[in-house]
């Protein structure tokens, strides 16, 4: 069975212009996203601790970061990109209510 796939003109980007994406975490995976959703003219919101190494590189690639918490109350949708053993933590204390 061939695998399809899809290019750029496959994608409607007009389904995401009045969203909100939050990506929660700035490590490997959220800073690659964040940058390649802003750079498509999308509004992206970063959650991301204070104090930390990443805040500090979120902040220098012009994202303003927010508590994980106050990023999942304004995302539209919320990308889960941190590490796995923190994950479940973060949802219960801070996505779920």
């Amino acid at each position: 069975m061939a695998a399809t796939i899809y290019y750029d003109k496959d994608a409607n980007l007009d389904l995401l212009k009045d969203k909100t994406i939050a990506i929660l975490g700035y490590g490997s995976q959220g800073h690659a996203q964040a940058q390649n959703l802003r750079d498509s003219g999308l509004n992206v919101i970063i959650g991301q601790r204070p104090g930390s190494p990443n805040y500090d590189l979120a902040v220098s690639h012009g994202f303003q970061p927010v508590s994980a918490a106050e990023a999942a109350k304004q995302g539209d949708l919320i990308n889960i990109l941190l590490p796995d053993e923190v994950q479940g933590d973060v949802y219960r204390d801070h996505i779920r209510d």
